[in-house]
């Protein structure tokens, strides 16, 4: 069982910036691949970012390509979400999620997840 905790979130204006982390409790960390997903009030559950076991791949949504910045560190078990230059739509709970091994954009592929951390931005 992989324990995931989210941490980071905050009020900000649009055209701020935040970074989320994720710390896993599973010292085999390094074997599972990681996402970023988020929930706005009356919406499903969305993807926003996904790196692979080993970080040589990373996958986006398009609503975030070229603001947001998935990274992990196998060594601290902890993946991070910097989110650049954001937006009132960029508004949701934001949650951490593993899965074995390989990067996914599915909501339903992965296993564990976290209790989620809020994000804010005014305009």
């Amino acid at each position: 069982q992989v324990q995931l905790v989210e941490s980071g979130g905050g009020l900000v204006q649009a055209g701020g910036s935040l970074r989320l982390s994720c710390t896993a409790s599973e010292r085999t960390f390094s074997n599972y691949g990681m996402g970023w997903f988020r929930q706005a009030p009356g919406k499903e559950r969305e993807f926003v970012a996904a790196i692979g076991w080993s970080s040589t791949r990373t996958e986006y949504a398009d609503s975030v390509k070229g603001r947001f910045t998935i990274s992990r560190n196998n060594a601290k078990n902890t993946v991070d979400l910097q989110m650049n230059s954001l937006k009132p739509e960029d508004t949701a709970v934001y949650y951490c999620a593993a899965r074995p091994r390989f990067i996914a954009t599915m909501r339903d592929e992965y296993r564990y997840w976290g209790q989620g951390t809020q994000v804010t931005v005014s305009s």
